[in-house]
């Protein structure tokens, strides 16, 4: 199969019947030999009803619906596990992406030899100042941790090779960062392509200013996760070390500085009315405290079961 389409929605059935019937005209124009999933996040209006519609009429539609809105990266998880085209495209149902984008992202996963491809939507359509300059900062913010350059992260035009959907984790809201999970699983070869964006046509977006704060919460989550996320005692460890061995000395130089004093019938002045005491015995506490977080961040690693983060309620064409 050469392509899996995978469409993560939300109440969109205004878009649905457009969006459909422009997919299956550039499947057809091209011979692709295809699947499209639907993935409904919990949708409470027609959206469902509509897929099952598809579903009905195309054998190649498939549907998967959510109990309840449990967020585009869990639906973009279970779209994944379900995918068995060569090639993964994924894209938003509100029309705001074309399908018209699809020969060119598949064309440079296949002969371009690209692990991954994401789209760039160059000139938008959305609020300058409500969307258009946080996003821009927010992708500056995402090169400058990541490493990975480019210029529109949170695009949902993405194409992929089928083996890097099924070797990457999207959890929480980390669909965002897709491309840092490729890369930091071992795809090297990411390719951005310039893609068309269109204006909103039916309902409002469902995402608000809280994304961009939610995306550099997540931005911070995924360095950490990239760098000490399997071996947490290596920086809690080293840092709660390091801390108690300073209080430590600290603590010893105040006693040795005492006993000194009060050999050579010196004035001292009792350990506890010495300031840097306190300092001490405060940054052994929390060097003690680091140390067991690690401690424990290995051991709930070793220990930790993979549980179901969605719940799915019904599903439509899969055997």
């Amino acid at each position: 199969m050469n392509l899996s389409i995978l469409i993560p929605l939300l109440n969109e059935e205004e878009s649905l019947n457009e969006l459909y019937n422009w997919i299956i005209k550039v499947m057809h124009s091209h011979n692709y030999s295809y699947e499209i999933i639907f993935l409904d996040d919990g949708s409470t209006d027609n959206s469902w009803t509509i897929i099952e519609g598809f579903a009905n009429e195309n054998p190649h539609v498939k549907g998967v619906r959510f109990m309840k809105n449990f967020g585009k990266s869990q639906a973009l998880h279970a779209g994944f596990a379900k995918a068995q085209g060569d090639v993964i495209i994924t894209m938003d149902a509100d029309l705001q992406d074309s399908p018209e984008e699809i020969p060119g992202l598949y064309d440079m996963i296949v002969n371009g030899k690209y692990d991954l491809v994401s789209g760039w939507k160059k000139k938008r359509y959305d609020s300058v100042v409500a969307k258009n300059l946080p996003s821009k900062l927010f992708n500056w913010a995402a090169r400058k941790t990541s490493g990975v350059e480019l210029n529109d992260f949170n695009c949902g035009l993405k194409a992929y090779k089928n083996i890097v959907v099924k070797n990457i984790e999207v959890s929480g809201e980390m669909h965002r960062y897709i491309p840092v999970l490729a890369k930091n699983a071992g795809f090297g070869k990411i390719g951005e392509k310039i893609v068309q964006h269109q204006a909103r046509k039916y309902g409002e977006t469902k995402f608000g200013m809280e994304r961009f704060i939610n995306g550099f919460l997540d931005l911070i989550t995924i360095w950490f996760l990239s760098r000490f996320g399997k071996r947490p005692m290596h920086l809690f460890g080293a840092m709660g070390s390091l801390m108690f061995i300073i209080g430590f000395m600290l603590a010893g130089y105040i006693g040795i500085s005492k006993l000194y004093h009060m050999y050579n019938d010196m004035r001292y002045s009792l350990v506890t009315n010495n300031p840097w005491f306190y300092i001490a015995l405060t940054t052994m506490v929390l060097g003690t405290q680091l140390f067991l977080a690690g401690f424990l961040g290995e051991i709930i690693l070793r220990t930790k079961n993979n549980e179901e983060r969605y719940k799915v309620s019904t599903e439509v064409n899969f055997l």
